[in-house]
């Protein structure tokens, strides 16, 4: 894959997209495709600043587990979308581990030559502000509704959430391969609910259930569901 393919397909997402065109292209010439197979981790929480990435093909679980092996999963992040900034600011270890859930294609802007460009052009850093406020906005809206939403609607507005690509694209996935013990994870709920609150939404045909992955049937369905 070369760089204008990158490119293309980069741009479907709308933080790349609005990039001033000389850091897009900083970006690109600075970065190195990275392979991940199957249950191989791009990186774990504790290790040091690698910099920047970009999922091209397949899914990455962001997570973590607690001293007692218990794990709370905060997304799967899949093409266009990027991620790794937040080590660019304070250059301490990273806050997660970062797996693969199956092949995956990965972009990698090493962290020592993006902090050349910043460096060179100290605007850019407002971009990547922008990237971590986004996510930081999405995490308080999460948080927000742990605590006043019934689990039914935290369900249907995560499983809204991953097939508008969190805000990053315009297109909707309406197939998300997501292991329904993962979703459970993302929303601090059993697995048994999981799958009773997800039954209920495949009886009012919102959506359907096959092993490992949600079509979303009705997306307006799923919306009303979620109290959007």
């Amino acid at each position: 894959m070369d760089t204008e393919q990158w490119h293309s397909r980069l741009a479907a997402g709308h933080w790349f997209s609005h990039l001033p065109e000389p850091f897009q292209h900083s970006l690109l010439a600075h970065a190195r495709l990275r392979q991940l197979e199957a249950g191989q981790y791009l990186f774990k929480r504790g290790d040091p600043p690698c910099g920047l990435y970009a999922v091209l093909d397949g899914a990455v679980r962001i997570s973590a587990v607690n001293a007692q092996g218990k794990e709370a999963v905060l997304s799967l992040v899949e093409t266009p979308y990027w991620f790794g900034e937040i080590c660019l600011f304070d250059n301490l270890p990273r806050t997660h581990d970062a797996l693969a859930m199956g092949a995956c294609t990965l972009l990698q802007v090493p962290q020592v030559a993006l902090l050349g460009v910043l460096e060179h052009h100290p605007a850019y850093w407002r971009d990547l502000a922008l990237l971590m406020s986004h996510k930081l906005r999405l995490s308080l809206i999460n948080i927000e509704q742990m605590s006043l939403m019934p689990a039914s609607a935290r369900l249907a507005h995560r499983l809204l959430m991953i097939a508008e690509g969190y805000g990053e694209t315009d297109q909707v996935r309406r197939t998300l391969q997501l292991p329904q013990e993962d979703l459970a994870a993302m929303l601090g709920l059993s697995r048994q609910t999981t799958n009773s609150l997800l039954k209920a939404l495949e009886q009012q045909g919102t959506i359907g259930l096959s092993y490992g992955a949600i079509e979303v049937l009705d997306l307006q369905g799923l919306r009303r569901a979620a109290g959007t």
